[in-house]
């Protein structure tokens, strides 16, 4: 039996300010997405500085799913994660971070996150690494699990809760001290980064990666902290939980103008296509678009007739909306 298609569908990273893909804005043409601006109506907009930690496709996704409002980069992740995943139980308001494995890139200025997405690590690696990282986090009161995806872990500690973090989508390609959590009680954790860092130079699984020539893993990067204050596990509308297109992010990180236009060019066929068809057989869909700087929210809404006609002459709508995120 097919999949149903999706009624909620969030695009991050469908604006990007960097020069070669705003370059390459202009000459996108998405026939399926100008239809469905059409049809759809503007029903929220957030807008905040490209500073923020937790960027908008993530503020994005948190309110879809029903989520507290919480502080810039202490968007629950990880304890969202351990509840679904029965690390916590319910009511459980420990406070937990993801803990990436990652590739720090060191220039001559200063040293960079590369993308984790790109170090291929399987899961015998990830759980190798674990067993010989826990002992130094459970020094710092710091409880370490593996979760479902390679090279991340979940790490649970009253350190967490308040700390605000950045997520790995703002980070990778800038400097570390741009976006690392600064004051004094992030000490520890950069004090454990650097113990890290010493012993993962050492471990015969970075010998192994050296050999096949993929980058090494050489320190982490914690993300999603905070408590899920809420005792009740979100749960939107099964036909309205939003599906995450991830088809243009790597392209968009790497400001590669060309991948990111075709890129868009082949989401628009696709997932976006299957969203207008969805709404042409009567669906009540919604669309997130998401940049650097802002995520706007289009659903179903009833249309006068005067503002249905000034739509049907406004066949840039596409490019101006993508441009304003």
């Amino acid at each position: 039996m097919a999949e149903p298609l999706p009624r909620h569908l969030l695009i991050p990273f469908a604006g990007r300010g960097s020069p070669a893909c705003r370059a390459a804005l202009a000459t996108l043409r998405l026939p399926n997405l100008e239809t469905l601006l059409l049809r759809l109506t503007l029903a929220d907009t957030d807008t905040q500085d490209d500073s923020t930690r937790s960027p908008p496709h993530e503020r994005a996704l948190a309110r879809a799913l029903g989520l507290p409002p919480a502080d810039d980069g202490c968007i629950p992740w990880a304890a969202l994660e351990a509840r679904k995943t029965g690390l916590a139980a319910p009511g459980d308001h420990e406070a937990w971070g993801q803990v990436t494995l990652c590739n720090w890139q060191v220039g001559i200025d200063d040293v960079a996150l590369g993308d984790p997405s790109a170090i291929e690590i399987d899961a015998a690696e990830s759980m190798a690494l674990l067993t010989v990282a826990d002992p130094f986090f459970e020094e710092d009161g710091i409880a370490l699990y593996p979760s479902d995806t390679p090279g991340r872990w979940l790490a649970r500690a009253p350190i967490f809760d308040g700390l605000a973090t950045a997520s790995i989508d703002r980070a990778v390609g800038y400097p570390i001290s741009q976006w690392s959590p600064l004051g004094d009680v992030s000490r520890p954790l950069r004090r454990l980064q650097n113990e890290m860092q010493m012993l993962l130079y050492t471990q015969r699984v970075n010998d192994e990666r050296t050999a096949r020539g993929v980058p090494p893993i050489n320190s982490f990067w914690l993300s999603g902290t905070g408590v899920l204050k809420d005792g009740a596990l979100p749960s939107p509308p099964l036909s309205r939980t939003p599906v995450v297109e991830l088809a243009l992010r790597d392209a968009a990180l790497r400001d590669d103008g060309l991948a990111w236009a075709a890129a868009w060019q082949a989401l628009d066929a696709g997932a976006v296509a299957g969203l207008l068809a969805e709404l042409t057989r009567g669906a009540d869909v919604a669309l997130s678009l998401c940049g650097d700087r802002g995520a706007q929210l289009f659903t179903v809404q009833p249309r006068g007739l005067a503002r249905w006609a000034k739509g049907l002459f406004d066949r840039n709508r596409a490019t101006q909306v993508l441009e304003s995120l």
